[in-house]
């Protein structure tokens, strides 16, 4: 991402995103099981069984290393399924309407010099036959993306990850198709702008507004969406994901800070929450966390009191304007470029020599 770019993406995100008023509290997890298996490292993708559990590696630096691992209650791995292809950027797992298992493979490391043109959501064949590939094009060109969801139909419903803070709900046009290149045309049929939740992260206000996993409960009645500090969570009536989101206001619980935490699930029962980190090393720890109760507050802070912003406005009209706006680009840079080299740092760079899924 070039430098106008950045800049542009970052003048959006301030003037979108949202701060609460008041700075959420933390939330002290649980610890679950540990997973000490130096094959499942980079997890990007989690859903609880009544076995155990399912996760995905997201990792692009050895193709033959993705898997889709079957974990037991202990987080011992009983099962590393492979792709029949090579995965490009598995990010989610959801599971649809009908209980199949999918792998959102719609990840985009978004550099300049490569891109995808298309990305896949992968069917996990409940007998154990290799996964079916069925390929998806966005209609205004790539986006990266971690999370998916299905509405009550088995419509997908993927959410992209923005810096802007604007993430797309984008729908397939047709049926999907197994096997095809061309893949089906998606649809953009609304928007997510998180909040600013005041919850310590690595990637500080852009972390706060990054979409990194969603999660459908088990009886089909709540979703969750989360970033790098919060979940979102909504009640779904008649199966519509996509209204829910679009329209009514969710419940927000911010999360603990993990590194790297993008995943979320559902317990098994649909009492709580599951997080797993995306690191790179040493085991990682899946986590339970208690949903609040809680509806979003609004986005708009309230205004200051009077003394405190007259106090503000005199202090800042001793500041030149071009220290002002320098001083808040640069920081806002750096947290941005610390981002980018991050994901590319962890994934690399290198175009996928497979045919783009």
């Amino acid at each position: 991402m070039r430098v106008p770019a950045v800049l542009a993406t970052l003048a959006a995100l301030v003037a979108s995103v949202g701060v609460l008023a008041t700075p959420a509290a933390a939330v002290d997890p649980s610890d679950v099981c540990v997973i000490n298996d130096p094959r499942a490292m980079e997890l990007s993708g989690l859903v609880a069984t009544p076995a155990g559990y399912v996760t995905i590696n997201d990792s692009n630096l050895d193709a033959s290393k993705i898997r889709i691992f079957y974990l037991d209650q202990n987080c011992k791995i009983t099962k590393a399924v492979p792709y029949p292809t090579a995965a490009r950027d598995p990010e989610d797992l959801a599971v649809g309407p009908d209980g199949t298992l999918w792998v959102g493979d719609i990840g985009d490391n978004l550099t300049d010099d490569v891109h995808r043109t298309s990305v896949a959501l992968w069917r996990v064949p409940a007998d154990g036959s290799p996964p079916i590939i069925n390929r998806l094009t966005y209609p205004d060109g790539p986006h990266d993306a971690e999370a998916l969801l299905f509405a009550g139909d088995g419509t997908p419903v993927v959410i992209t990850k923005e810096v802007s803070g604007r993430s797309g709900l984008y729908v397939p046009t047709a049926a999907l198709q197994p096997g095809t290149a061309a893949g089906v045309p998606l649809k953009k049929v609304g928007e997510f702008a998180p909040v600013a939740s005041g919850m310590q992260n690595s990637f500080g206000l852009i972390g706060e507004v990054l979409v990194t996993g969603a999660a459908t409960s088990p009886d089909r009645h709540r979703i969750v969406l989360r970033t790098y500090t919060a979940a979102y969570e909504w009640n779904v009536t008649g199966g519509d994901v996509v209204k829910a989101i679009t329209t009514t206001t969710p419940r927000l619980t911010p999360l603990p800070d993990e590194a790297q935490g993008e995943s979320i699930a559902y317990t098994a029962d649909g009492s709580a929450f599951l997080t797993v980190s995306d690191r790179t090393d040493g085991p990682v720890t899946i986590r339970r966390i208690t949903p609040s109760s809680t509806l979003l507050v609004s986005p708009t802070p309230s205004a200051p009191p009077a003394d405190v912003a007259r106090t503000g406005s005199t202090l800042l009209s001793k500041v030149p304007l071009w220290a002002t706006v320098g001083v808040g680009a640069v920081g806002l840079l750096l947290v941005a470029f610390g981002f980018i080299w991050v994901r590319r740092a962890r994934r690399g760079t290198a175009a996928d020599p497979s045919p783009s899924p």
